[in-house]
């Protein structure tokens, strides 16, 4: 039952992310994303690997992600993706059918045992589809950089769907290389915009030496 409703949440933060144009509401609505998916494995067993794992996703993605990305809005003075390459009306219609092709290719999937939820793999597709876009079709790299942690939100979630079948250490690796990334990326956010006077990635595609 809890495992469905974080499901229903995950894709209506999704939905969130696909339509607004607005960078700080976005930065929550990913926080409330690492959330929901740190208290995921805990719904089905209390072990400390998992308590600490739990533990550690939450502080990472629910505090310190968020408060990395609203001290460089901040700092920028950006707060809005005005000019997206994909429109958000059609960002949003994107979204139904996004889910409707990851519930289609999980019933695909060839799993050799029973997961939890049988929406957790659509789901978590969908999170991946959701983050993929985002990148692509934004041109602000600090709405690039949500995209890639919702990417990995649906990372997280589907290796959720096999956690007894993998080595906790291998999860931990994912999240510290989250980290890394996510810590470069703010770097070079603030120093494009210092040099440039902008975030826009289409704009750097002019450089020339």
């Amino acid at each position: 039952m809890w495992t469905d409703i974080i499901m229903v949440l995950l894709i209506l933060t999704n939905m969130v992310v696909l339509g607004t144009s607005r960078l700080r509401a976005c930065i929550r609505v990913v926080a409330v994303q690492g959330v929901a998916l740190g208290i995921l494995p805990l719904l089905h067993s209390f072990e400390w690997q998992l308590l600490i794992f739990a533990v550690l996703s939450i502080i990472l993605k629910g505090i310190v992600f968020p408060v990395m990305l609203s001290r460089t809005l901040r700092q920028l003075n950006v707060w809005q993706e005005e000019s997206p390459y994909v429109g958000y009306g059609l960002s949003l219609l994107m979204g139904p059918f996004a889910l409707a092709f990851s519930s289609w290719i999980s019933l695909r999937l060839p799993l050799p045992y029973t997961i939890h939820s049988t929406m957790l793999i659509p789901v978590a597709l969908f999170t991946l589809i959701v983050g993929l876009f985002i990148i692509v079709s934004r041109k602000k790299a600090l709405t690039q950089v949500l995209g890639y942690l919702v990417m990995e939100n649906g990372i997280y979630a589907f290796g959720m769907a096999i956690a007894y079948h993998q080595p906790m250490l291998i999860e931990l690796g994912v999240l510290l290389d989250v980290f890394v990334g996510v810590f470069v990326m703010g770097i070079a956010i603030f120093h494009i915009s210092r040099q440039f006077d902008h975030i826009n990635t289409d704009q750097l595609s002019a450089l020339r030496n």
